[in-house]
């Protein structure tokens, strides 16, 4: 079932920030736009480049007022470790979650139960904590960060004017439509 057009559930978790561990519950989701980008592991093959990847785009969600949160269901004090010994990962500053008890996991519907880890997660979330986007990716499938961008801006865009929707394709001061019965059939 899909969670586009859903509220976040509530949870509360650990995380590492900037040197720092801080809690963060659903409510840091709300009140911005909110990219939460789960990956199965720490310490591993695929998540590092991902991570670093976001991290790479990081500055440019940041102008466009979205705040990025990783989470895997490794604890904060991995996150930590981890980040104190790769070199991709040492370059994050966003949010790193910790969700040993995979509730968030479950929460967001992409733990994996039998193994204990979260698929590929991405999801964009709105300022009242509503799902906006989703995209899931097999394990040995990694995302690209600067496809967000875009689907950041329509998504602020289709908010800001309601009755607009953007195509595919959509980029920032492009054509956008206004559905109506006029153009049934006609695209």
């Amino acid at each position: 079932m899909s969670l586009v057009g859903k509220e976040i559930l509530p949870f509360k978790a650990q995380a590492f920030k900037n040197g720092e561990f801080v809690e963060v519950t659903d409510e840091n989701l709300k009140g911005q736009w909110s990219i939460v980008c789960f990956y199965p592991a720490d310490f591993t093959f695929v998540c590092p480049t991902e991570l670093e990847d976001l991290q790479n785009e990081y500055p440019a969600l940041r102008e466009l007022g979205v705040e990025v949160y990783s989470v895997s269901t490794d604890t904060h004090f991995t996150h930590k470790a981890w980040h104190d010994h790769s070199e991709a990962i040492g370059k994050i500053t966003y949010t790193m979650i910790g969700d040993p008890s995979h509730q968030i996991s479950r929460n967001f519907d992409v733990l994996i139960e039998e193994e204990g880890i979260a698929d590929r997660g991405t999801f964009i979330i709105d300022p009242d904590g509503v799902v906006q986007a989703v995209e899931i990716n097999a394990g040995g499938i990694g995302r690209d960060a600067s496809t967000l961008i875009n689907k950041i801006k329509a998504a602020q865009y289709v908010r800001n004017n309601p009755g607009e929707v953007c195509p595919a394709k959509w980029e920032e001061g492009g054509e956008t439509l206004k559905p109506s019965l006029d153009l049934v059939g006609k695209i």
